[in-house]
């Protein structure tokens, strides 16, 4: 009777055992089906846009100068962009005028070549109406007339170029005051306090050189469209100069009968 216990008795503890194992190994099997699983999904990291951040760090640098930053940069590109449309449209293919003037002069004399310049857009063109207007009088009346309607034009190629050069000074100032006004705010935070606390100093400094990038970034593009427009204007005062020079001398073959 007692070896039929004991033996029952191994026999129960075997089964539980067998149990025990099987379900450890179950366990285990999901644990590293589980583990595999995870490594074979592809990790989803949120991707936050250009524009998205750029909204973001905007609003974090505080309406105040950042609105005002803004404000330079919208200025800025609208004048910005008047004046290079008004450039490309004040571009002029200064020989081919001077060729038609010629060609003018040689056929229907000063009032034909006139027409020429009353058809043709630009301030060469201008210039030469100008020289033409007074080349009854003289040469050297005519001269004149130019140099003196070639500075009308200049001033009229610079006009509002001033006000990007503002803005493009006044944006980085602005962020740097936005950054020392911030500073101020941080120290105030912590003098209240009483104590220094870490995110009381960066929660400012953040915030306050937010308006500095804005500043620079402005700044930078801003920068770019002046040197564009200086340079253009610059490649049209050059033409402007030559083609005054080209006419001076075609009115004074004009005048020696050589045309």
């Amino acid at each position: 009777m007692k070896r039929s216990l004991s033996i029952l008795f191994m026999a129960v503890v075997m089964i539980l055992g067998m149990s025990t194992t099987a379900t450890a190994t179950t366990t285990t099997n999901t644990t590293v089906t589980a583990l595999v699983a995870a490594q074979d999904e592809p990790e989803t990291v949120e991707t936050v846009s250009f524009h998205q951040e750029l909204k973001k760090r905007f609003i974090e640098g505080g309406p105040l100068f950042m609105s005002i930053v803004l404000v330079c940069l919208i200025l800025g590109l609208a004048i910005a962009i008047e004046r290079i449309i008004y450039l490309n449209l004040s571009t002029t293919n200064s020989k081919k005028l001077a060729a038609d003037v010629e060609e003018a002069l040689k056929s229907g004399g000063i009032e034909a070549a006139k027409d020429v310049c009353r058809n043709t857009k630009g301030p060469v063109a201008s210039i030469y109406y100008q020289g033409l207007d007074r080349a009854d009088e003289s040469v050297e009346a005519a001269e004149k007339a130019v140099v003196a309607y070639g500075g009308v034009q200049m001033g009229q190629l610079e006009k509002n170029v001033s006000w990007v050069s503002l803005f493009i000074a006044l944006a980085p100032m602005l962020g740097f005051m936005g950054t020392v006004i911030g500073m101020i705010k941080s120290f105030d935070s912590i003098a209240e306090a009483g104590t220094m606390e870490p995110a009381l100093v960066a929660t400012g400094i953040k915030v306050a050189l937010l308006t500095t990038v804005f500043g620079l970034i402005v700044a930078i593009i801003l920068q770019i469209f002046y040197n564009y427009i200086v340079a253009k204007i610059d490649s049209i005062v050059n033409d402007m100069e030559d083609a005054s020079i080209t006419l001076i001398d075609i009115l004074v073959d004009y005048k020696n009968g050589k045309l």
